[in-house]
This record gives C-alpha cells, sequence and structure tokens, in this order.
C-alpha cells in the first residue's frame, strides 16, 4: 500500500484511539478518582506497549532517543495535569476546543517549517480540521472566552503538542520503547503529584474495564500516530489524530444516548470533508 495513504489511516486510526480511550476514561472518572484512572489507564499502556516491544523483538533505541521520549512524556503529564485541573475548575467548552486546537497546531508549524508547506488541498483540509474539532467540543450556548480562561487549556495544548513533536523524533528508531520511555516519566511525574496531594492512585474496582480500554485505546492512540508520522508528514498526522473529539461525541450519541447539538453535527460534517481534502 502506499506509504502516505497508510499514513492517513494511520492517523484516522489514531483519532478512533484516542476518541474511544477518552470515552472510557471519561465513564471512568464519573464513579471513581481522576487520578486513580488516569495512572490506571497510563500503566495499562505501558505494560500494552513493553509487551508489543518484547513480542516483536524491538531492538533497544540509543540512550538519547529514550531520553526525549520521557522528556516527551514529562511534558505530556504536565499537559494532562492542566488539561485536568482546568476541566475542573473551568468551562469545558472553553478548554477543551483550546487545548485540542494548539496540540494540533504547534506540530504543524513545525511539519511545515521542517518539511516545507503542503499541498494546496491539504492546507485547506488543516484549516478544516480546526474548525470541525472546535465545534465539535465547544458545548451548546457558550458564553465568549474570557483572557483569564486560557491559562491552563494554553499549558495543555501546548504540552500535548510538544509532546507529538518530540515523540516523532524519539521514535525514529524504535517506536514501542519509545512511547514506554514517555509513559514511565509521565507515570512518575502523576504518581508523584498525586502522593504530594494525598490523592488515591488505585481506580475503583467496578471501574477497572473502562480503565483497561481507557489505557488500551490510549496507547493505541499513540501508536498509530507515531506510524503516521514515520509514514508521511508530521503535521498531516496530527491534523489527523486531532480529530479524536469526533470519535468521543459520537460514542456518546450512541452508547449513552446524548443528543448532539446542531454545531458538532455540522463539526463532523466539516471533518469528513478535512479528511477529504488531506486525502487529495
Amino acid at each position: 500500500m502506499d506509504p502516505e495513504l497508510l499514513a492517513i489511516i494511520f492517523g484516522l486510526a489514531s483519532a478512533a484511539s484516542w476518541g474511544s480511550g477518552d470515552f472510557s476514561g471519561g465513564l471512568a472518572t464519573r464513579r471513581s478518582n481522576v487520578y486513580g484512572v488516569v495512572i490506571g489507564s497510563q500503566f495499562v499502556g505501558l505494560l500494552l506497549l513493553v509487551g508489543l516491544a518484547l513480542i516483536y523483538a524491538e531492538p533497544l533505541p540509543p540512550s538519547g532517543d529514550l531520553l526525549i521520549g520521557a522528556v516527551a512524556g514529562l511534558i505530556g503529564g504536565v499537559g494532562l495535569m492542566a488539561l485536568y485541573q482546568g476541566l475542573a475548575v473551568g468551562r469545558m467548552g472553553v478548554v477543551a476546543p483550546i487545548a485540542a486546537i494548539l496540540s494540533a497546531a504547534l506540530p504543524v508549524l513545525v511539519g511545515t517549517f521542517a518539511e516545507g508547506l503542503p499541498a494546496i488541498p491539504q492546507l485547506a483540509g488543516f484549516a478544516l480540521a480546526l474548525v470541525a474539532v472546535w465545534l465539535i467540543t465547544r458545548g451548546k450556548g457558550a458564553l465568549p472566552i474570557q483572557w483569564r480562561e486560557l491559562g491552563l487549556p494554553v499549558v495543555a495544548g501546548l504540552g500535548f503538542g510538544l509532546f507529538l513533536v518530540l515523540i516523532d523524533q524519539a521514535s525514529e528508531t524504535s517506536v514501542f520503547w519509545s512511547l514506554a520511555a514517555a509513559r514511565v516519566a509521565s507515570l512518575t511525574l502523576l504518581i508523584t503529584i498525586a502522593a504530594v496531594l494525598g490523592r488515591r492512585i488505585v481506580p475503583a474496582r467496578e471501574q477497572l474495564g473502562l480503565v483497561l480500554l481507557s489505557g488500551v485505546g490510549d496507547a493505541a492512540g499513540n501508536t498509530f500516530y507515531t506510524l503516521a508520522a514515520q509514514l508521511g508528514r508530521m503535521d498531516i498526522a496530527a491534523i489527523l489524530s486531532s480529530l479524536y473529539p469526533a470519535a468521543t461525541v459520537l460514542l456518546a450519541r450512541f452508547v449513552l444516548h446524548e443528543q448532539l447539538t446542531r454545531r458538532q453535527w455540522a463539526g463532523l460534517l466539516i471533518a469528513l470533508a478535512a479528511v477529504v481534502l488531506i486525502a487529495l
């Protein structure tokens, strides 16, 4: 199969995996503490990545790549904590779209600088994809955004964006081990913060199934994104994987029977148009 087409498929698979992982983690968080869910899902993902590395006999990458992976994990962990703190104290309709758009925009800027501008249809697809993410994640009847609300979502978005950029660099010689190094670093950070705050780090027993699905979805999303960035352009991989909120809201619609707003339906249609343009 053509590598560029395969990169697009992997990018969309990343979005589907991340979106389903977020859906499962969100359900688990409704009935369990957030630290237990996040740390539990990260641990599941670590086990999965190490297992895949051993199954495929992937050689250990150079120490420099492992270090870059660990730094990516720490930065991603900071972004994750900023996201959850922002969701806890701010408006989800502000925090989620800003974080999602920044996390996609940063790899696009880096990719454009490193590899040059993509084709015109793909640039149009990038713009439509960012609009789609904004519409899908903005809540019904959202009020204007205040400047004081931007701090945490900006930190979250930059953290996730830097993670995507760095993990692409770290995985040039090894995929699973580099992602595992990132997971070890983020787990260390999250466990330390939870211990300092005196929070429980083990999820409720009845939520273990959802935590397992969340961890698998997150690890699979990271893997598919890395493969997409290796086979194609990093900016295309980042934009396609940033459509993960579409998978989350669709699962909420069909599993929980939540009603989507006209804005969200419009965002889903625009996302489809974006994918077509990027595939051109």
